[in-house]
């Protein structure tokens, strides 16, 4: 049985309780919170392994929540929207949402897409082992989710080293910007792609003139890869 601690933060109360039985039934732990700043309150005392946070909730909503959340912590969260409420892809991307789920949704899926994001972002107790992939004057775990260039660890938000990480374990090959926005972000994501580009300028910035054997390259007109020179 699993034993993830998951935070439910949504202002439905039928909703909540409904995902609370969901959870605990599949083996998780389970915390309510009933609007934004409840849910930071729960997430700063309970450390919960994963967020189901709602979009819309009193006091803060979902998007002050993640973005708090996200200075200081890469906690996995799944955004939880209404069927018909606009749904801003990107800038669930760039807060740093790792799924969203629109309501109403079937228990089976919710439980899918936990345990997905938990295996994306190395977070499921089953996979205890180290994630790293290190180069010349460069090393990137996902298990402490830390970026160390040239031996020294670089501040480095949750994407952007899921991003590097996820292309440097693939090294030479070439990924499009769709087919990054769905293995890194996990989002069926469609419209503009540009949160990609945003992510790989950054990390561009941190990178830049760190070693010669290596390089964040564009493939123009198809997409970036990770270059490990012969």
């Amino acid at each position: 049985m699993s034993m993830e601690k998951i935070l439910v933060a949504d202002d439905d109360r039928n909703i909540a309780e409904l995902l609370r039985l969901y959870l605990e039934k599949e083996g998780y732990t389970v915390t309510l919170a009933c609007d934004g700043v409840d849910a930071l309150e729960k997430f700063n005392s309970d450390t919960p392994d994963i967020i189901l946070l709602d979009i819309m909730m009193p006091r803060l909503d979902g998007w002050q929540v993640c973005r708090e959340i996200r200075q200081k912590s890469n906690c996995p969260i799944i955004m939880l929207t209404a069927k018909g409420e606009t749904f801003d892809k990107v800038l669930g991307l760039e807060l740093g949402a790792d799924d969203y789920v629109v309501k109403p949704f079937d228990s089976k899926e919710i439980v899918a897409r936990i345990k997905a994001v938990l295996r994306r972002t190395g977070k499921s107790a089953s996979e205890p082992d180290v994630k790293e992939v290190s180069y010349d004057k460069l090393v990137v775990n996902m298990t402490k989710y830390e970026l160390k260039v040239d031996g020294k660890v670089v501040d480095t938000p949750p994407k952007e080293l899921e991003l590097l990480y996820h292309l440097a374990s693939n090294p030479n090959r070439v990924y499009t910007r769709d087919q990054l926005l769905n293995e890194v972000w996990g989002f069926e994501y469609y419209g503009d792609s540009r949160t990609v580009d945003v992510h790989v300028k950054r990390l561009r910035e941190k990178l830049e003139g760190v070693s010669d054997k290596w390089a964040l390259k564009t493939v123009w007109g198809v997409g970036y890869k990770f270059e490990v020179k012969e």
